[in-house]
């Protein structure tokens, strides 16, 4: 409840209406459903990834037995809200919003697939330096985008700076989200030739390779297709030479088993898939780290990047194919950055 999406989607719209609210102590997937019929719920409010979690729950022959009606909520994936709604029979609205109020992007009924909706008067993609507005994005015809470096920027709201009220003893950071009068999301996105918003990633989820500047949203929504996905997080490691190497962690469903080899395959298989996007690491885990609006930390991926607890598989080069990393190449990885007189990179402090 200290979230504004709570306070704003559910807990004020319940006491306008008077209705009453279900909290449970803590989140249950498997408990989710059966929540949901022993308090009758007809609306359901979430931030973040439960839409992943109760998908990741196994199939069952009365799912749509049940009195909820509506769904609202933000950042769930494409996948996931097509995959729930025909689940449970249940229409989910997932639109696109700042906590504090700056930035709003309404999602319509005719919107293709992978966008935010149609960015509102006032509503810009900017060069984060210049503040001039970025290029539209180029695509071939395969959807793959090609000009990231130029056509991607910041979400910014030209009248949204007056309608913030600000942070609470903390007047740097208000003076950083309102330049110029302007509300700065702090997340990246791009717009398309036919006047759609795409989100992009954080402020901090550029990557560089060989000289390419992209972001990890586009490549999460790629990577999000392979089979028993849960959930997916990019993120850049340095590279032994300069610049960043591409990382992904996956959360698989309970039971699924990572295949290297079929993973190999299905990123061959993208059309969209820049060819510098590919995963040079993957990380398997059981549980992605969370915050308590369940978003993924990837500031703690990053910092652990391949030298975790979990099994993680790599390519020593672009043109191997995935493979074990071992306690020989950990060693071997350290003593190429050292080489290039990169070591500190290696350590997250």
């Amino acid at each position: 409840m200290f979230h504004s999406n709570a306070l704003f989607a559910g807990w004020s719209p319940a006491v306008y209406v008077g209705a009453s609210m279900a909290l449970r102590r803590r989140f249950s997937a498997s408990g989710f459903i059966d929540d949901v019929r022993k308090y009758r719920a007809t609306f359901f409010n979430y931030v973040g990834k439960p839409l992943s979690y109760i998908l990741a729950t196994p199939g069952r022959p009365d799912d749509r037995d049940h009195s909820l009606q509506r769904v609202l909520g933000n950042e769930g994936t494409e996948l996931d809200l097509r995959r729930f709604s025909e689940r449970f029979g249940v229409t989910v609205a997932d639109n696109y919003g700042s906590t504090e109020g700056g930035v709003t992007v309404m999602r319509s009924p005719d919107q293709p697939k992978g966008v935010l909706g149609k960015p509102p008067e006032g509503v810009f993609v900017v060069d984060s330096v210049t503040g001039e507005p970025c290029p539209l994005a180029e695509l071939d015809d395969n959807g793959r985008l090609l000009n990231a470096e130029e056509c991607i920027g910041e979400i910014v709201n030209k009248n949204g700076g007056a309608s913030f009220e600000g942070y609470y003893k903390n007047d740097e950071a208000v003076a950083l989200r309102t330049r110029n009068g302007w509300y700065w999301s702090g997340d990246l996105g791009y717009l398309g030739t036919d006047g759609w918003l795409h989100f992009a990633g954080r402020d901090y989820d550029w990557l560089r390779v060989d000289g390419e500047n992209f972001a990890a949203a586009p490549v999460e929504r790629i990577i999000g297709r392979f089979p028993g996905v849960v959930l997916v997080a990019v993120y850049a490691v340095p590279a032994s030479n300069v610049g960043d190497e591409v990382m992904v962690a996956l959360q698989l469903e309970p039971g699924r088993q990572f295949d290297p080899g079929r993973f190999d395959e299905f990123l061959a298989e993208q059309p969209d898939l820049g060819p510098k996007w590919s995963p040079s690491y993957v990380r398997i885990t059981d549980e992605l780290p969370v915050t308590h609006t369940s978003k993924i930390l990837k500031r703690q991926l990053r910092a652990e990047r391949w030298e975790c607890a979990d099994p993680v598989w790599w390519r020593p080069t672009r043109t191997h194919l995935l493979r074990a990393i071992s306690s020989d190449d950990i060693e071997a990885i350290r003593r190429d950055f050292a080489s290039h007189d990169r070591t500190s990179q290696l350590d997250p402090r």
